[in-house]
């Protein structure tokens, strides 16, 4: 193992759940955002919407979404190859995810997942 490696492993683990899972919702939002202003023609964009609040909440929304289904992917595949079923725990985080999505119930999902060694993230 090289130094430049061997120094990248031990900081990995040192960064919390809730850190990496904010990190991948805000690329989330960054790959909403390029899928967006490549579907719209130069003069249809608009350059004062990200700047709205109410923009900043749906995109904030739509990305936790887009990382929620992820997850469920995720688990899918780990489903098919292991010939498990989900628990009755993570079935309850994903509705309350489902209820009221946030960081913080994004966060309890994904800490099954983790425990798992499901994130690659």
């Amino acid at each position: 193992m090289t130094p430049s490696s061997n120094r990248s492993s031990s900081v990995e683990p040192l960064r919390s759940l809730t850190d990496r899972v904010r990190d991948r919702v805000a690329a989330a939002g960054q790959a909403l955002d390029r899928r967006a202003s490549a579907a719209r023609p130069k003069g249809r964009r608009s350059r004062s919407s990200a700047s709205q609040p109410e923009a900043a909440a749906v995109r904030h929304a739509a990305s936790l979404r887009r990382v929620f289904l992820e997850l469920g992917d995720t688990h899918r595949q780990y489903r098919r190859r292991t010939g498990q079923t989900a628990t009755p725990p993570l079935r309850e985080a994903a509705f309350a995810f489902k209820r009221s999505p946030s960081l913080d119930s994004l966060v309890a999902v994904s800490a099954f997942f983790d425990e798992l060694g499901l994130l690659e993230w």
